[in-house]
């Protein structure tokens, strides 16, 4: 199991977050700042199987909107291992 910590725009929020849960992702956020200006930055923490990784980081990479500024990056993404789950 793998833990994507995804940090996108606040604006990109909505679209990425519907298309995850359309394809049965589990998705949970948290509101965030940082990067230029401290703009709005949303945070999801997404579980997923270990061969689901790659579907769901397509599916991000999809819904965050082309930025126009050359160095502002559209999402930060960080993939975990996962050596423990609960759920309760």
């Amino acid at each position: 199991m793998k833990l994507i910590i995804a940090i996108i725009k606040d604006e990109d929020n909505d679209a990425v977050s519907r298309a995850l849960t359309k394809q049965g992702f589990r998705v949970t956020l948290t509101a965030s700042t940082g990067g230029f200006l401290r703009s709005g930055r949303s945070t999801l923490l997404i579980g997923v199987d270990d061969d689901k990784v790659e579907s769901a980081l397509d599916i991000i990479r999809e819904n965050c909107k082309k930025t126009d500024q050359a160095k502002e990056s559209r999402a930060t993404i960080f993939v975990l291992k996962v050596d423990q789950f609960t759920q309760l």
